[in-house]
């Protein structure tokens, strides 16, 4: 009778539901698949039972709730105790750990941005001392990958740069053109379109495209092969991951960014002198004679000069983030995305140092 007594159950004797078993951890489950029919019938309940320990009574509250009026008749003095007590650990609060001040708040973020440029710092010095080697030793270098980073990078990113650069210059002229016309200065269209696209957004639009997309693609096939241990299959075969690896990568993209901008600005002209055609009644001929009479060269210049140093970024910053990851493949994503965004951020800064710099040499 006892060990029947142990196993939870519900019984109807003499018109009274009760309540038998022991509130232990051993009957958890049983007590839970009892739950829908102790709710059916909790108002009518009498408990009989001869053990509880903590899990058994944090289950007792489970079921019949916190509110000792809502407890059936049957519970010792004790039993009543231990609910009472689990109940109270329950429901006091752990405070929550102080956020730390804004000054240490700072360091923080100060301390990790530092480790961070670091990192870069030590990864571009190993990359151009791959290259010094590489330029002793030209014998190790790999022409077929090097085409394969052009035509992959470079090549196959033509339509989307061509499109997005002529669809840029067509808006500039077109939001600008809305304001020249009003004063009846049409014809300045040309220096708008062309300096602003020739010195800035040509070489910085391209840059944050191939960030995206090159950027990305760095990041994600060398932290694969990082947590596939193939870098380090390479390295017990005495070669160095670098001339396999980032050197095409870096002489690739030095090659083709700068092939790229020059697309972005001659597309980007092209919006901008349709749009003005159709706006201002600029015919492109006039178009093109005035770029050719207004606009110097050495716009187009300082526009081309930022190509390599935007590839160098973008090489690194994306190969950097692969060679780092470790762990299992959301390493991968977590590289891949903190590849784009460093590479966009830092593109922009140094986008901003090229024309401080420019404007106050008086180019």
């Amino acid at each position: 009778m006892q060990e029947q007594r142990q196993q939870p159950s519900l019984s109807l004797i003499d018109g009274n539901y009760l309540l038998y078993g022991d509130w232990t951890t051993a009957y958890l489950k049983q007590w839970l698949d009892l739950q829908p029919s102790i709710a059916a019938y909790s108002k009518e309940l009498k408990i009989v039972t001869l053990a509880m320990d903590t899990n058994g009574a944090m289950a007792f509250l489970h079921i019949f709730g916190k509110q000792a009026s809502n407890w059936p008749e049957g519970l010792t003095p004790t039993q009543q105790q231990l609910l009472r007590l689990v109940l109270k650990e329950g429901e006091e609060s752990i405070p929550e750990p102080k956020s730390p001040n804004w000054l240490a708040d700072l360091g923080f973020r100060f301390s990790q941005f530092w480790g961070h440029a670091n990192q870069l710092l030590n990864f571009i010095g190993q990359l151009f001392t791959a290259f010094y080697t590489l330029l002793c030793n030209p014998r190790q270098f790999k022409p077929k990958l090097l085409f394969d980073v052009i035509q992959r990078d470079g090549l196959h990113a033509v339509p989307i740069i061509a499109l997005l650069a002529f669809l840029l210059g067509a808006v500039i002229a077109w939001q600008g053109g809305l304001q020249l016309k009003t004063y009846g200065a049409n014809v300045f269209i040309v220096e708008l379109v062309a300096l602003t696209h020739l010195r800035e957004l040509g070489p910085l639009i391209t840059a944050i495209l191939v960030a995206g997309r090159s950027g990305s693609a760095y990041a994600a096939q060398l932290a694969t092969m990082n947590i596939n241990q193939e870098i380090l299959a390479l390295r017990s075969l005495g070669q160095n991951p670098f001339d396999w690896l980032i050197l095409p990568k870096l002489l690739g993209l030095i090659i083709t960014l700068p092939l790229l901008t020059l697309l972005a600005d001659l597309t980007g002209l092209l919006g901008g002198s349709l749009v003005a055609h159709l706006q201002l009644e600029i015919s492109p001929t006039l178009f093109w004679q005035r770029l050719s009479q207004e606009v110097s060269v050495s716009h187009f210049f300082i526009g081309m000069i930022k190509a390599p140093v935007f590839a160098i970024v973008i090489v690194s910053v994306g190969c950097m983030q692969g060679m780092l990851a470790s762990g299992g493949a959301d390493a991968v994503g977590e590289r891949t995305t903190r590849s784009v965004v460093q590479a966009i951020f830092l593109v922009i800064i140094i986008d901003a140092v090229f024309s401080v710099i420019f404007s106050n040499t008086g180019w």
